[in-house]
């Protein structure tokens, strides 16, 4: 589909929760936006975005879809099937030019395999992107062998690229679909002192698990605004009470600072992250990509150590950083200086050092290119995932089957797939049902959990 053919671009974005919606639309946005075709300069203007919300326990709800601040031009709920079908379909004057799949490992795998069973036969299809939506510490390779297939896998950072060529050359998979870009969120002013000093912890739904250590990190954070009367603390929390995310929270914060009886220059704060960065003089935080934002705008930003450096915290990350300090050493006035080199790999500050730093666009131009290439093509090869039903055959068919694909790709018998929007008792039902899995994650596996330690 020659891209010079047309001014206008058309893209989809599939994401399964908050954050990945996050992830999809602005990286949607960096990699299309003034993209050179062979006749003209594209602009943000000239893009038609539609996104597509994948049904599930972390949909995400109207707030959370503001709060990102992306507009779409529509936006609507679907399966797996349903966006299938939609794409399928999509014979309009004007198809989709590329479609992002912002969603998790096994539903990428999923749709790539169902992506291609619909686009089968055709000389044209979409150009298909998939990333990560932040730090990568967990399940490298689990996580990228299930994104193999997409055009383009986009890597956040230097570090990540390589890292990700090195996994597809391992097991003799194609690695030409990876592409080193950056974080699509960072941005903002550099860092000037605020009045008052404001102290931030950012918080993580799923890190650390247990009752013991997020009392432990609540604790610290409250005696640090008793020991400092003249700082203002926020607790920065991802979500507020009944909402999903990526990760559902046993134990959120807001419940257990019921009991913190907390000082008067200590506060919970929720909305954008980038607006409470604005105000923030040091981040404090476990392993969140909030200390990438950060760092890329210069603000003193502290990695915990408190609870060790473990891979299961993901602070192991940021060995080489020169971020990681304790609340003791924060309690005594520590200010962390970031290592420059570290910082460099990880797409952060992209361009320079703190005395000129380079424009941060420029780290998308890459994948711009990359796309302009494929769009200009005649025509695109077949989608060509590594895990086959040769390759995984007792891996890949239970993938599929979670979204009611068949091992070829096809919708298996009785997938859901409306035609039309649910009626009110359908959505009622829907809303019970995430209710209860949220109640259940929240109230009832805890206490099974604790009776079980008994």
């Amino acid at each position: 589909m020659p891209a010079s053919t047309t001014k206008s671009l058309r893209v989809a974005v599939l994401a399964d929760s908050d954050t990945r919606w996050k992830w999809g639309s602005l990286t949607a946005n960096r990699i299309v936006s003034a993209r050179a075709s062979n006749t003209s300069e594209v602009t943000e203007s000239d893009v038609r975005l539609d996104g597509y919300l994948l049904r599930g326990r972390a949909t995400p709800t109207a707030r959370q879809l503001e709060e990102v601040g992306v507009r779409a031009d529509s936006l609507r709920e679907v399966t797996g099937v349903e966006f299938l079908r939609a794409m399928a379909e999509d014979t309009a004057e004007e198809p989709y030019d590329v479609v992002v799949l912002a969603l998790v490992g096994g539903a990428v795998q999923a749709m790539l395999h169902g992506l291609a069973r619909a686009w089968a036969g055709r000389a044209e299809r979409p150009v298909v992107v998939t990333g990560y939506v932040g730090v990568v510490y967990e399940k490298l390779a689990d996580g990228l062998l299930l994104r193999h297939g997409a055009d383009l896998v986009l890597a956040n950072s230097r570090q990540d690229a390589d890292r990700f060529r090195a996994v597809y050359e391992g097991v003799g998979a194609d690695a030409s679909s990876v592409t080193e870009v950056a974080l699509p969120f960072l941005g903002g002013a550099d860092y000037k002192e605020n009045d008052p000093y404001t102290v931030v912890f950012a918080a993580q739904p799923s890190v650390p698990e247990s009752r013991k250590d997020r009392t432990y990190l609540l604790n610290r954070l409250v005696q640090h605004a008793r020991l400092h009367p003249e700082r203002e603390v926020l607790l920065k929390l991802r979500s507020k009470p009944g909402e999903h995310t990526t990760h559902i929270e046993e134990l959120p914060y807001q419940k257990l600072a019921e009991r913190a009886d907390p000082p008067a220059n200590f506060r919970l704060v929720y909305g954008h992250m980038g607006e409470v960065l604005d105000r923030t003089d040091l981040l404090v935080t476990i392993s969140s990509t909030a200390a990438l934002e950060s760092l890329h705008r210069r603000i003193p930003t502290v990695v915990l150590t408190d609870l060790g450096v473990r891979e299961s915290l993901g602070n192991h990350h940021f060995v080489g950083s020169g971020c990681l300090a304790s609340w003791d050493q924060l309690d005594a006035g520590h200010r962390p200086e970031p290592d420059a080199a570290w910082v460099a790999r990880q797409g952060v500050a992209a361009g320079g050092t703190p005395a000129g730093r380079g424009p941060y666009e420029t780290a998308f131009d890459v994948a711009r290119a990359r796309i302009t290439d494929l769009l200009n093509a005649p025509e695109l090869p077949p989608l060509a995932p590594y895990y086959t039903p040769e390759t995984a055959p007792g891996y890949l068919p239970g993938i599929l089957a979670r979204h009611h694909l068949a091992p070829d790709g096809t919708p298996l018998p009785g997938a859901p797939a409306a035609d039309r929007e649910p009626g009110p008792v359908r959505q009622i039902v829907r809303r019970a049902a995430r209710g209860a899995y949220r109640h259940g994650v929240q109230r009832v596996a805890p206490v099974i959990r604790r009776m079980g330690e008994l």
